[in-house]
């Protein structure tokens, strides 16, 4: 079932918006402006559809060959069709109209190439943690929404470290996952079970001149200079003063407690996860930490704190952890968000508590997909 449709905007999460007889479709790897032919992957919703782009009758401008052979088929990109630039306005329009639409807020956002790389540069070759299928010893990656396999094609993975991507075949007999991580200090292979087949089971990750254990499945930025960029732009808007109490909520290994503690601040953090705390307290011995789901920990919360950074998973903080930690009576505050819509309904709660953005920076940390980091400094 295949429809012609003219292509909207840029969705929040990658697609493009088109109408098919009134209802909403999102459309993959198409460009907004572009005449398509979409064929309809999946139509078991009344709302909406999702479907994909069969033919390009009227290109954009700015699509591009895409540099992996299985582009459209794989389910870890989305933007590969599309110059990188252009998949830096992309992403900062889907954060700008989160922003406007949840929030109530306009703010003109720029997504930022990480220093360090190219900014005309190919935007591949940056993942240093990859997590690969195998089907009878062949290794791939999952197609779009499903659990087949997309075998890879010659040459690997495009957008994985190199070091993620050799010599994968001779781990993949006997195993139904491969988990590859790439750190500092080494490399990790491991299969399903968590057996190494390669490599440590915890590797060391260096930022900022303090280095960091953390386990080789465990929660860590995969682009190699995210968590360089992420602390000193943390560090940067809170301008911590030595002496300051500071939270790291969502803290995993440590990683913002460290630099704050570097800083001369007294800090506490608070994770869901026991072995990253575990980490942690080995990483920041300075520090005190508490395990726990946030939502459920906020009686470990101090009456009152100078600073607060914190970094939560793809769904936000959420209402409940918002007003609380409103009520702090923080000086600043640094949301790190990894999901657009997620930020802007915490900040909306900010907002309705007393606080007010002063800065925002995005950086484009996953090139060639949809996702993006963004840093939000808050202040009374």
């Amino acid at each position: 079932m295949t429809y012609q449709v003219r292509l909207g905007a840029i969705a929040h999460g990658g697609s493009c918006v088109a109408r098919i007889d009134g209802r909403v479709v999102f459309v993959r790897h198409g460009l907004p402006g572009e005449l398509v032919e979409v064929s309809i992957t999946d139509s078991t919703k009344d709302r909406f559809w999702w479907g994909g782009v069969a033919k390009v009758i009227e290109a954009s401008p700015d699509r591009v060959d895409p540099p992996c052979p299985v582009a459209f088929a794989c389910g870890g990109c989305d933007f590969q069709h599309a110059d990188l630039a252009v998949q830096r306005e992309l992403k900062a329009q889907v954060i700008a109209e989160q922003l406007h639409r949840l929030a109530g807020i306009n703010w003109p956002v720029e997504v930022e190439y990480v220093p360090g790389d190219d900014p005309a540069g190919s935007g591949l070759g940056w993942r240093t943690r990859m997590r690969y299928l195998v089907e009878n010893g062949r290794v791939g990656l999952r197609e779009w929404r499903s659990n087949n396999l997309v075998e890879l094609p010659e040459g690997g993975c495009r957008i994985a470290h190199p070091k993620a991507k050799a010599g994968l075949e001779k781990f993949a007999k006997g195993a139904k996952e491969l988990e590859i991580c790439v750190a500092n200090s080494s490399v990790s292979v491991l299969d399903e079970k968590n057996s190494a087949l390669s490599g440590p089971k915890v590797v060391s990750q260096t930022v900022l001149g303090r280095d960091y254990k953390v386990r080789a499945d465990g929660f860590w930025q995969v682009h190699p200079l995210a968590a360089e960029v992420l602390s000193q732009t943390v560090m940067k808007f809170l301008s911590p003063r030595k002496g300051e109490h500071a939270l790291d909520l969502y803290c995993g290994v440590g990683l913002f407690a460290g630099a704050l503690t570097d800083a001369g601040c007294i800090v506490s953090g608070i994770e869901i996860a026991k072995p990253a705390i575990r980490m942690a307290r080995q990483n920041v011995p300075e520090a005190k930490f508490h395990a726990g789901d946030m939502a459920r920990s906020l009686n470990a919360l101090p009456r009152r704190t100078d600073l607060i950074v914190l970094d939560p998973p793809r769904s936000g903080a959420g209402a409940k952890v918002v007003k609380r930690l409103a009520m702090l009576g923080a000086r600043a505050i640094c949301y790190v968000a990894c999901d657009p819509a997620a930020l802007a309904r915490d900040l909306k709660t900010f907002f309705q508590n007393g606080y007010e953005l002063r800065q925002l920076r995005a950086f484009d940390l996953f090139p060639m997909t949809h996702h993006v980091e963004s840093v939000a400094l808050l202040k009374k």
